[in-house]
């Protein structure tokens, strides 16, 4: 007899959902969700599996490939013109449990390194996510010597309290625990990845973690960024490299060393005390050990992290999953439609902790959203019910809800008064990002080289703000949240509704024909 829990899944990728495409090959996948129990930290706990699986299967597929999930219930992609496929609780009801739902979804124009998890509750501090990989379709040139094999590395923190747990704990006003540990794919120690000397190897590394920034190594190797969340780079090497919640890269490893065993490093950033988790990477062949001390990496030190940042730049002349430059889409030149300022904040309301974004903490309604939305259902939400800067006095729970008319071409400032890293993923999305230092803001200093990252996640170091550019596009209601996820489950999130008022299947996809109710809208 399996457990049973409601369930969401959430994809992080940057999908977009179409209605399939006949002439485009179909990935079908059968995905059961049970409890079973993992010991990732030497301690039995109640784990979420896929298939038996922890952590979950990962998705492999190829540009413009329709993906079939259907998820039995036993138990940050970009949704194109359809956030009725997002996985969140302002656009989706929960998959009862007992119950199935199929995604459909097709990976069009895209490519590259992604990661999927469950998005309801505090699920995800269990289990249930997975790599989600998006390779070029052979006739596109991609700007990089082609590696013999691939490795997905999910990285993450981790705790030895159930899911429920960890709930209760936020659902009483308390922040979380720190971290017990981390673990690569999974482990602490046992993650291992073989290889011949002399050839290269790309890794496809993602921050699955709840709350902590992550940084990343393998001894006596240099790792060349390739590419960023679906945009390439330029071509730049590091001994180490941080990636913060809910960031994922690619990166070029060429077994150049002497044969033997090196150690793949996870470590802490921004924490006392540092935790650690390793992995191995062997040489084929060849049974020497690895040998001590791990590669030393940075611990606390902020400024350091943002410098390695600003070294990564958008790749101007190679294509991405269509043969046209990726700088042919000129965004310096592009009008600013509109400028909003959204500052995070720490608050007690109730009595209990809260986190809030311009003084609006979050809440969802038991009607979703898009639902109430799309059926005019009255008394679900208020359009504008956030601030377009930061207003004084104190904040407020409430469902956050903010207007865009399609296709306006928008400029978003995070504001980060707080002494911690933030990070923010907006669905549906992706966009150019621009640093700052102070809370002064300078046009010319955000506008900065036209070669600024296109990406999906935003870090916003403590004291600082950083600056967005994005096209509304993609019409529907699309969640702009918090990638700390105890922070997102105490309100640090909000939705933008993109909407004009003619309707068709052009700009937006009709709500699909399994899409379950709840709430209002049953």
């Amino acid at each position: 007899q399996a457990n049973i829990l409601p369930f969401y899944l959430g994809l992080l990728a940057w999908l977009c959902v179409f209605c399939v495409h006949a002439e485009d090959p179909y990935r079908n996948f059968n995905w059961v969700i049970t409890y079973g129990q993992i010991s990732p930290l030497g301690t039995p706990q109640r784990g979420i599996l896929i298939n038996g699986q922890f952590p979950g299967p990962t998705i492999e597929c190829e540009t413009n490939d329709n993906v079939v999930v259907n998820v039995v219930n036993k138990n940050g992609v970009k949704q194109r013109k359809t956030s009725w496929q997002d996985g969140v609780l302002g656009t989706n009801c929960p998959i009862p449990a007992g119950g199935q739902w199929t995604y459909h979804m097709q990976v069009k124009d895209q490519i590259g390194t992604f990661s999927y998890f469950a998005s309801l509750g505090m699920h995800r501090a269990v289990g249930a996510f997975g790599g989600f990989n998006i390779q070029a379709r052979p006739v596109i040139f991609v700007p990089y010597l082609k590696p013999v094999a691939e490795f997905t590395v999910l990285i993450s923190d981790w705790w030895k309290s159930d899911h429920k747990t960890l709930r209760q704990r936020l659902d009483n006003g308390k922040a979380l625990p720190k971290p017990d540990g981390l673990l690569i794919n999974g482990s602490p120690r046992a993650t291992s990845f073989t290889g011949q000397a002399g050839q290269r190897y790309l890794f496809r590394v993602s921050n699955v973690a709840l709350t902590t920034s992550i940084n990343f190594r393998i001894q006596g190797h240099t790792m060349t960024l390739v590419e960023v969340e679906g945009a390439h780079t330029l071509h730049e090497s590091y001994e180490s490299l941080d990636l913060h919640v809910g960031q994922s890269v690619s990166v070029l490893v060429t077994l150049h060393s002497p044969a033997k065993a090196y150690y793949i490093v996870a470590s802490t950033r921004f924490t006392k005390p540092v935790l650690t988790a390793t992995g191995l990477l062997h040489y084929a062949g060849s049974t020497a050990k690895p040998s001590l001390p791990l590669p030393v990496a940075p611990t606390y030190q902020v400024h350091w992290s943002m410098k390695q940042a600003r070294t990564i730049r958008w790749n101007l002349t190679a294509n991405a999953a269509r043969p046209n430059p990726q700088g042919s889409f000129h965004y310096g030149t592009i009008p600013i439609t509109r400028t909003v300022v959204f500052a995070n904040s720490k608050a007690t309301i109730g009595g209990k902790l809260r986190y809030a974004v311009n003084k609006v903490s979050h809440v969802n309604p038991p009607t979703p959203l898009k639902l109430a939305d799309y059926f005019n259902i009255p008394g679900v939400f208020k359009l504008n019910s956030i601030k377009p800067t930061p207003p004084a006095g104190p904040a407020v729970l409430s469902p956050s809800v903010m207007g865009f008319t399609l296709h306006d071409f928008v400029e978003i400032v995070f504001q980060n008064n707080e002494n911690s890293i933030q990070s923010w993923h907006l669905d549906g999305y992706d966009f150019w990002s621009f640093w700052g230092r102070t809370m002064e803001f300078d046009t010319e200093e955000k506008m900065g080289p036209r070669d600024n990252q296109q990406t999906r996640m935003k870090a916003v170091y403590p004291k600082s703000w950083s600056a967005i550019l994005v096209s509304m596009d993609n019409k529907g209601m699309w969640n702009l949240r918090s990638a700390n996820w105890p922070r997102q489950y105490l309100g640090q999130q909000l939705y933008a509704r993109v909407w004009n008022d003619e309707k068709s299947l052009f700009t937006e996809y009709d709500i699909p024909q399994n899409a379950l109710r709840c709430g209002k809208a049953k």
